[in-house]
């Protein structure tokens, strides 16, 4: 197939890709690699939907994090995912600092764990149950005690 078909095939299953959701640079290229063995090929229709302004990782990273945020995931998890995403450390700490000016970690996580729970764990084995399903979400083992010990002591 020649180069000016497979450049215009990559980009409009680029540009179908980005109209569903948001993607990272390297989960766009990662699916483009399916279509096409042509590293430097993938590579420049990605450098055209970036000038464009239709590829951002930027705006990825702060849709990511509202989106895990709201369904009840923590930092350490969003971060992690984001990072497998390959998306740039830099980008993912302002995203993270952007979320914590918008909702307090440690609320968030009593939220979390309200919804989950219906009361604060009542012994030692409710309490590994719940720092357990805390720290899955991604919320420090630091936060997960705090918010264990506040819930025993407001019960006492």
């Amino acid at each position: 197939m020649p180069i000016i078909d497979q450049h215009a095939l990559l980009r409009a299953k680029a540009i179908r890709c980005l109209a569903v959701r948001e993607h990272s640079r390297f989960e766009l290229q990662t699916k483009l690699q399916a279509q096409v063995a042509d590293v430097t090929l993938i590579h420049l229709v990605l450098d055209q939907l970036q000038t464009e302004g239709l590829l951002s990782d930027q705006r990825f990273t702060e849709q990511f994090v509202h989106s895990r945020v709201s369904q009840g995931y923590g930092p350490l998890r969003i971060r992690s995912e984001l990072t497998t995403r390959r998306v740039d450390a830099a980008l993912i700490e302002t995203a993270l600092e952007q979320a914590a000016e918008q909702q307090d970690w440690a609320t968030h996580l009593a939220e979390v764990a309200q919804r989950k729970f219906a009361q604060p764990a009542q012994n030692k084995k409710d309490q590994a149950r719940q720092a357990r399903f805390l720290a899955r979400r991604g919320f420090s083992e630091a936060m997960i005690r705090r918010y264990l010990w506040d819930a025993v002591t407001k019960t006492v």
